[in-house]
């Protein structure tokens, strides 16, 4: 890939740019601070960076993520065991340049961060402004400060442009982040549309993530036909391990007309086939209040 550098001189700024293919870097006052980085035990081939940076009214901005060494160019799992390192984080939004030193497998030191001004102008075509106020998001945050951020989790072009061909209303950039952190793509948020929940909205799709509700779990609880008319209720089901395996259970035992509550009480008190079973001997006629008092032991036949 072609590259060119132009330096302009003057007397209180220097400019560097940098073209590299359609995008253009343009470094001033380049943000600067420290980084803390460790190998991962758990995942060898991973490490966790984090940076830190001063922010003008005294505070302090921490940003920390996994990476893959593949991620981090000039740094693999041997460099980040001992030694001085030089290594940096190339992303749409800028470049992350890093310094310093690794002992045992720990690294810290310093880096430097350049935007990539071109990413704003990229992602403002794309209808997420950045310099808007975002929904559930710090405002007080600087544009490099934000930059810094979405370099940090990727929040990348090619993100932006999969979310919009999911037809989502009223997305903003933070969005984007949720998205990024929470592996939401357009085929997930087209997935979860199409199975007639045609009004969520990213909270709620950060929720489905999050309690682990996708397609195939909406799809499967609507064939019970237990409650799914309010996407919270599929949160309660998710929350207190409600599955479809579960549903399939009550219906065959009777306990078809049931609302999301008495389904949740039914799972809370771990009532089961065998248990309804059993209490059906007892008292023909069960209802989940029956069967709930049954199951604490204070139920009296014929009160």
């Amino acid at each position: 890939m072609q590259k060119k550098i132009r330096i302009l001189g003057g007397v209180f700024a220097a400019f560097i740019v940098i073209a590299v293919g359609s995008f253009v870097i343009v470094a001033q006052n380049a943000v600067t601070g420290t980084w803390e980085a460790s190998i991962k035990e758990k995942s060898p081939d991973k490490i966790q960076l984090s940076l830190e940076r001063r922010t003008d009214s005294g505070g302090r901005n921490q940003n920390g993520s996994s990476y893959s060494f593949g991620e981090l160019q000039g740094l693999n799992r041997e460099q980040a065991t001992n030694g001085k390192v030089t290594f940096r984080l190339v992303r749409d939004a800028g470049t992350i340049e890093c310094e310093g030193t690794f002992v045992n497998g720990k690294g810290s030191g310093t880096f430097t961060f350049v935007p990539n001004r071109g990413y704003v102008d990229a992602m403002r075509s794309r209808g997420f402004d950045m310099e808007k106020g975002w929904k559930d998001n710090d405002h007080q945050q600087s544009l490099d400060e934000k930059l810094l951020s979405a370099a940090m989790l990727n929040v990348s072009i090619a993100l932006a442009d999969d979310l919009r061909s999911a037809n989502f209303p009223n997305l903003d950039f933070g969005d984007l982040f949720k998205a990024a952190i929470f592996k939401i793509d357009g085929k997930f948020m087209a997935e979860m549309k199409a199975t007639g929940f045609p009004n969520l909205d990213m909270e709620d799709l950060v929720k489905a993530r999050i309690f682990k509700i996708d397609a195939d779990f909406v799809r499967n609880v609507k064939d019970m036909g237990f409650g799914t008319t309010d996407f919270e209720n599929l949160v309660k089901y998710s929350i207190f391990k409600v599955t479809p395996e579960y549903l399939a259970d009550l219906k065959a035992e009777g306990l078809t007309n049931l609302t999301a509550e008495d389904v949740v009480k039914c799972r809370i008190f771990k009532i089961d086939a065998e248990f309804i079973r059993k209490a059906r001997a007892e008292e023909p006629d069960l209802t989940v209040e029956t069967l709930v008092q049954m199951k604490i032991g204070v139920y009296r036949k014929g009160k």
